[in-house]
């Protein structure tokens, strides 16, 4: 029914439908964003010959959902993703204050250094942060099978088709010769001030 209502707003065009169904699939996942998510599955991906291997989390709100194909397949994708792009952390939330001030002093050297004024700069600077961002947070990152997709946007559409909030909850990242792994779990929630 989805399909039909997106091809009738659409007035017949394909791809004006797949727009709107995905617009769809964010809203229905921003609803659900909230709800608790508790059940899942770990996956495993191992890539280049043996040289990286990836265990990454995800959870969802039953177990019914953590075994369709659907869901199975979004973990496999997300695991394969963190082998071929290496992310340091899974959210934006994520990023340690050092990591981020460390960033934002090398971006505004930069731009300081070329010479632009200081308003400019900031500009600059706001800018480095979300290519920064998009460069280390997982959820930020272009889906390396369809780059016009992130993995935020991938899952929520995948929130959309199966109705359950899903998240991302930890990875772990190792390849051959490093000396370290990259380890990224989310933050706990803040508690609310009464």
């Amino acid at each position: 029914m989805d399909c039909k209502q997106a091809l009738t707003e659409a007035k017949g065009d394909m791809e004006q439908a797949v727009v709107v169904l995905r617009k769809k699939g964010v809203s229905v996942a921003a609803k659900k964003a909230t709800r608790v998510t508790s059940e899942g599955s770990v996956a495993s991906y191992i890539h280049a010959g043996g040289k990286i291997g990836v265990l990454v989390e995800v959870n969802c709100e039953s177990d019914f959902v953590a075994r369709t194909e659907d869901f199975k397949e979004l973990v496999h994708d997300i695991a394969m993703h963190i082998a071929a792009s290496d992310p340091k952390f899974v959210r934006r939330e994520d990023v340690t204050q050092a990591d981020f001030d460390r960033e934002k002093d090398i971006a505004m050297d930069a731009a300081l250094k070329s010479g632009k004024p200081a308003h400019i700069a900031e500009k600059m600077v706001a800018g480095k942060m979300e290519k920064f961002y998009e460069e280390v947070c997982l959820l930020e990152q272009p889906f390396i099978k369809d780059q016009t997709v992130s993995i935020s946007q991938l899952i929520a559409a995948k929130i959309g088709k199966l109705g359950e909030n899903i998240a991302v909850r930890r990875f772990a990242r190792f390849k051959v010769g490093e000396a370290g792994a990259t380890i990224a779990s989310t933050k706990p929630a803040e508690p609310k001030a009464e």
